[in-house]
């Protein structure tokens, strides 16, 4: 009687067990995916804080005479192209996030010659108003680096998750797939020249 109900027995342990990995291995799956995009979410954040501080700097800008009017239409454009793009971060994919890195580089860039212009012009920035705004844009600065290497912690994290075994197997079975990570903008390896003129 007992050897008759041996081997069904056994099968289905090893079942039950295959399924607990399963599900064990998917809700882990489900769990890391969230924090990644979460994390995408809080980069995406700090930009868009970026983009709402150059609307107010750029006006501040204009108020001082004899500005270049070229500068400012620049720092306008890159700000309108890179709002432009947004990442849908449960479809993120590599090119998509490149296209994204390249417009926020721009825009970086953009902002970087505004504020190296602004030194010939001492009355600006004595002004109170530019001063704050260059305190938040350096403050948003670094919350965007910090974001940025958040995201890409969490990503290594769960991209690991889901090419381990067994996980792989489950991330297989229900479609799960890694994330690509914010690479160093160009020219990120020459240290910037920061003066506010001070």
């Amino acid at each position: 009687m007992k050897s008759k109900w041996l081997i069904p027995g056994i099968i289905g342990g090893v079942l039950l067990l295959i399924a607990l990995s399963v599900i064990g291995g998917y809700n882990s799956l489900v769990a890391q995916r969230t924090g990644v995009e979460q994390s995408l979410a809080n980069v995406e954040t700090q930009y868009q804080r970026r983009a709402d501080l150059i609307p107010n700097l750029v006006n501040t800008v204009k108020g001082a005479a004899n500005f270049e009017q070229d500068t400012l239409t620049q720092v306008t454009e890159a700000r309108a192209d890179a709002t432009r793009i947004n990442i849908d971060p449960s479809k993120a994919t590599p090119e998509q996030l490149q296209q994204y890195q390249q417009a926020q580089g721009e825009l970086s860039q953009a902002l970087g010659r505004l504020l190296a212009v602004t030194e010939a012009y001492p009355e600006l920035r004595a002004t109170e108003a530019f001063r704050d705004l260059q305190v938040q844009l350096e403050g948003t600065e670094n919350r965007i680096t910090v974001a940025r290497k958040d995201f890409n912690d969490t990503a290594s994290a769960y991209n690991a998750r889901v090419q381990q075994f067994p996980t792989n197997i489950t991330a297989g079975l229900f479609g799960f797939r890694t994330f690509p990570f914010f690479q160093a903008d160009a020219g990120a390896e020459d240290a910037p020249t920061v003066n506010f003129g001070e």
